[in-house]
């Protein structure tokens, strides 16, 4: 079995990047294990294909530096919040064991985010209710729950609980992205049709938005993160 420290459960390939690629990067650097399993292949999606993002997803892995990264094959657009998929995603954290659990936005432009963070913690309070058995290699799983849930930001802003300093780690994070070569804006691919995010402007989006989170604790790049539950500090000098 291998637990992870951090798991990210997010929708689409390419949307732990964009949420928190640098918060990944930066607890690799720390020595935790981080995994991601996406929820959808996202098959859906106007440029590429789910073949063409599998492999794009295997690449940022590896320049994230993941321990491990899975896809549940969860129908893109048409999954809901149900017994159903509630009990895949209730695998995958429970063969994890993750002590903490990121996924997406509360609400965002595409409605799979939404509905996806719906899922996912619905999912972590189940994994944690031992009268709900789920099996992995033919072996009843025990049951889970994290200790902390986190939603990353999208593209509507939404105020953050809190703000992760990644600015060591940020062209890494851009590397990852631009592994998406089907998805962001890439010269070679003029011919296929242009999408919302496959403009050049929509990198310089994200660090705009960066720099935003960055400013308000006084670093160069920051990335936010909600909580539905109040947050705390052991210790008042661990603030920035």
């Amino acid at each position: 079995m291998l637990k992870l420290d951090i798991l990210v459960l997010s929708v689409h390939p390419d949307d732990a990047e964009l949420g928190c690629g640098g918060t990944i990067i930066k607890h690799i650097a720390l020595g935790k294990k981080v995994g991601i399993v996406d929820l959808t292949r996202g098959e859906l999606g106007t440029r590429g294909s789910a073949e063409i993002r599998g492999k794009e997803a295997a690449a940022a892995a590896e320049i994230l530096g993941l321990a491990v990264r899975e896809n549940l094959a969860l129908p893109d657009g048409f999954f809901e919040n149900t017994k159903e998929y509630q009990l895949k995603v209730i695998e995958a954290i429970r063969k994890y064991r993750p002590e903490i659990i990121i996924t997406n936005a509360y609400h965002d432009r595409h409605p799979d985010h939404g509905r996806a963070s719906d899922l996912v913690y619905t999912s972590a309070f189940l994994s944690g209710l031992r009268k709900i058995e789920t099996h992995a290699g033919g072996k009843l799983q025990e049951p889970w729950r994290a200790g902390m849930l986190l939603h990353f930001i999208q593209d509507e802003y939404i105020k953050p609980d809190i703000l992760v300093d990644v600015t060591p780690y940020w062209d890494k994070k851009i590397e990852s992205i631009r592994a998406y070569s089907s998805q962001f804006f890439n010269p070679d691919w003029e011919n296929e049709p242009q999408t919302y995010i496959s403009s050049p402007e929509f990198i310089e989006v994200i660090e705009a938005r960066a720099r935003e989170f960055g400013k308000n604790i006084r670093v160069k790049y920051a990335e936010g993160f909600t909580s539905r539950r109040i947050l705390g500090v052991r210790n008042l000098f661990d603030l920035l």
